[in-house]
């Protein structure tokens, strides 16, 4: 959902519309001439390319669910899921995924008011007492540089999660937090991120009901001032 992928989605389609209209209207009835069986096929097949593409970005906006900047969609990865439904999946979440019930996965590139997230400031992300994600297995989060890519860093740390020993405050709450240089006292709950901008994954795997209902939120990014 970055703006990169709507603009060129935007893109592809009005290229496509004018590719129907000069070929359908112009070509074939303001001004018909003889068609070239070749030209023809090439043109259908991109149009078709470019139509599928962004009916997949479109379906894809209307399936996804955003809540505090976090980005993710029920059903993902269930078999009776249509080709359509299966497109749109991945334009959000490339790669293989398990159905619900063994995984549910977010994924956010802005904080809480929607302001990209880069290691030119630090975060925080606030779990309330009992408010980490319910589940039957474990969850994660993992860092990744603007391509995804995960980011080396002085401690190789890549994710953090409920294995990784994080420190609670003394009202039982967790506090993660994100940024470049490590928080001083708080190297437990550090997940290193880039000097630039970067992308959060959550997963949680064998998800609590209150995930699957759709009632658990997850809990926003917020800069640190």
């Amino acid at each position: 959902m970055s703006r990169t992928t709507t603009y060129l989605a935007i893109l592809v389609g009005i290229v496509c519309a004018w590719f129907i209209i000069n070929s359908i209207l112009i070509n074939s009835i303001l001004f018909p001439h003889p068609r070239n069986l070749r030209s023809d096929v090439v043109q259908g097949f991109l149009i078709g390319g470019g139509l599928a593409f962004v009916t997949a970005q479109i379906y894809a906006r209307i399936k996804a669910t955003k809540v505090n900047g976090w980005i993710t969609m029920f059903g993902l990865g269930d078999p009776g899921n249509g080709m359509l439904l299966r497109a749109a999946h991945a334009q959000l979440f490339p790669g293989p995924v398990n159905v619900p019930q063994e995984a549910m996965y977010w994924w956010t590139n802005t904080d809480g008011a929607g302001h990209a997230l880069s290691g030119a400031h630090d975060y925080v992300m606030h779990f309330p007492a009992g408010g980490l994600p319910p589940n039957e297995a474990f969850w994660s989060i993992t860092m990744g540089d603007a391509s995804n890519h995960f980011v080396a860093n002085p401690i190789d740390r890549y994710s953090l999660s409920d294995r990784s020993g994080l420190a609670r405050d003394p009202d039982g709450s967790v506090d993660i937090r994100i940024q470049n240089a490590a928080p001083a006292g708080r190297e437990s709950n550090w997940l290193p991120a880039p000097t630039g901008k970067f992308i959060l994954w959550l997963r949680v795997y064998i998800p609590g009901e209150a995930i699957l209902r759709g009632d658990y939120t997850v809990p926003p990014v917020v800069e640190v001032k």
